[in-house]
């Protein structure tokens, strides 16, 4: 019997993957296309490195690269009229980032920052718009992706403007739990590390109240944590104080 083999990305530079190879078919924009043509895609993808709470980018930079996390995580952000920065996003490995930017051709909308040490791929803006072009699977994927983070952004901020912050981080934690929450015997592990600064920038409030918020839901056995990161114990509940 066949086996199928995946296709992989064998980075050379060791300064960037050492070692590594990145399989190229999990990562969801590509999930659609064969092998052959994953390897017509993978000699225009860059490597790139970022340390923890190093910009690649700002909001009004011109967009010239669209990004894949392979390693690491990516928040995107905006400051507000006061100037707190919140997170509209959370970029895990295997997620673009900078997508709507490069594909109409302005200026990145937000910020994008490293939240720890980060290793992702990069296209330029000429080279993407090429594969667009060749692959339109491709840019259906994208844009099928685009629409709905557009839609969640949207939501994020009608949230922080209308709704309590106890509603705004519960609505939070289950957004995390559906992209990223793994079950567990004790309930549903949201496979990231967040700090409380983190999930304060996530809903528009202070460090403190995010505090008071979290310890709250320990207490009422909502949810409680494990090797540093959330671990939800009981969603319906959770979700009656999100909705």
């Amino acid at each position: 019997m066949a086996c199928h083999v995946p296709t992989l990305l064998v980075i050379q530079n060791n300064f960037f993957y050492p070692n590594a190879m990145v399989e190229l078919n999990k990562i969801a924009i590509f999930s659609s296309l064969s092998d052959s043509d994953l390897k017509e895609i993978s000699p225009y993808l860059i490597p790139a490195k970022f340390k923890k709470k190093e910009i690649i980018f700002s909001e009004g930079d011109q967009s010239e690269w669209f990004y894949i996390v392979t390693i690491g995580k990516v928040k995107i952000t905006k400051l507000s009229h006061e100037g707190r920065e919140i997170i509209l996003e959370l970029i895990s490995p295997m997620d673009f980032f900078g997508g709507l930017a490069v594909l109409r051709g302005f200026p990145y909308p937000a910020n994008a920052v490293a939240m720890e040490d980060t290793e992702v791929l990069k296209i330029s803006r000429s080279n993407l718009l090429r594969l667009l072009d060749r692959f339109p699977n491709l840019m259906f994927c994208m844009a099928a992706n685009i629409g709905d983070r557009i839609k969640n952004s949207h939501e994020t901020l009608k949230n922080i403007a209308l709704e309590r912050v106890e509603s705004r981080i519960a609505s939070l934690l289950i957004k995390l739990s559906d992209k990223a929450g793994k079950m567990a015997d004790d309930g549903i592990i949201i496979d990231l590390k967040l700090t409380k600064q983190d999930i304060a920038e996530m809903v528009g409030t202070t460090v403190e109240t995010s505090i008071r918020t979290m310890s709250k839901f320990k207490k009422l056995n909502l949810i409680t944590s494990k090797a540093g990161k959330i671990v939800i114990k009981d969603i319906d509940k959770l979700k009656s104080l999100g909705y």
